[in-house]
């Protein structure tokens, strides 16, 4: 989404969170890309003030223009709020190569005073969709298909909906997911059947959560629990597999062996993958796949047994592979 030319401060507002987030990320990308000399600064109106803001529109030594994300601006306080507020008017009189300021408020009566003001001053105001209707989430599913160049059968869309539709995150990355693994034309229900399961409340990802998590009695309760529903033990494992690829995916990027771009994979997940880092090892990633390799070998064998093979692999993902 490219940002408006009327104004050089930016509201995107309230919505659905991972929606809001997104487009906040997309307008800097976008800003960053017709700026490429602008630095991007990043504020935090509950911790910050009109100082650092006047700061960080200002031109320093790395450049004379900057790319200004201001998070919780429902925090800010007065001055803050009026200090962007004057440089709202200030860039409206004077327009030109100035820096972009692009601002995140989380919606709700908070910190509408700075909101309304802002908009009086011509400030470019985005209202996110909430995707609280049915609609609206298949739609979303559409969409982010489309971003990855891809369709989905409606049947499948409903399925993702009916599972994640809460989770909006979620239901972005499984949709990521889906793409990265499979090539095919249409992605169609047996497809996401693979990872999901038909019950709302437990899905592979609620388990694989739970043993990244290190909570390996909910992780197992879980598992069996699902199971229970008729889920086949191959889509948990799926699950879990995704969650440690994604997660040594970010190992790689964090230790530069691959870049961003080379994982690919939505950056909103690379990210929650690299705060769960801690603790992790190379080798404590490499017995943990190893360990949903043998538990999908005992699922696909004869005499085999995927349930305690499950709670085995599960057991060593919540110690972190650790032996």
């Amino acid at each position: 989404m490219a940002a408006g030319k009327n104004s050089a401060v930016h509201i995107v507002y309230g919505g659905d969170p991972f929606l809001n987030d997104q487009t906040v990320r997309d307008l800097c990308r976008s800003e960053c890309e017709r700026r490429p000399d602008a630095e991007l600064i990043e504020l935090d109106a509950a911790d910050c003030d009109a100082y650092a803001f006047d700061e960080a529109v200002s031109p320093s030594l790395l450049s004379d223009v900057a790319v200004v994300r201001v998070a919780n601006l429902q925090q800010a306080d007065d001055k803050l709020g009026d200090a962007i507020v004057a440089y709202a008017k200030q860039t409206r009189r004077q327009p030109g190569n100035v820096s972009v300021v692009i601002c995140q408020h989380e919606g709700g009566s908070k910190g509408r005073r700075v909101v309304d003001a802002l908009a009086r001053v011509g400030a470019d105001k985005v209202a996110v969709p909430d995707l609280k209707r049915s609609d609206a989430k298949i739609n979303f599913v559409y969409q982010r298909f489309e971003r990855e160049g891809r369709r989905i059968d409606p049947m499948a869309a409903q399925q993702l909906v009916n599972v994640l539709g809460d989770r909006t995150g979620e239901l972005a990355a499984m949709c990521a997911q889906l793409c990265f693994d499979f090539d095919d034309e249409v992605i169609g229900m047996d497809r996401v059947n693979q990872y999901l399961t038909a019950n709302a409340q437990v899905t592979g990802f609620t388990v694989a959560d739970k043993a990244l998590a290190g909570d390996v009695a909910g992780a197992i309760v879980a598992m069996r629990s699902a199971i229970g529903q008729g889920t086949d033990p191959i889509a948990l494992i799926g699950a879990l597999a995704m969650k440690l690829r994604t997660l040594a995916k970010a190992s790689a990027v964090r230790a530069g062996t691959i870049s961003q771009a080379e994982a690919k994979t939505n950056p909103w997940v690379l990210k929650n993958a690299q705060r769960q880092l801690s603790g992790w090892t190379s080798a404590g990633l490499a017995h943990c796949i190893g360990m949903l390799a043998w538990a999908d070998e005992q699922s696909k064998t004869n005499g085999g047994d995927p349930v305690y093979a499950l709670e085995r692999t599960i057991e060593t993902i919540g110690v972190k592979g650790r032996h």
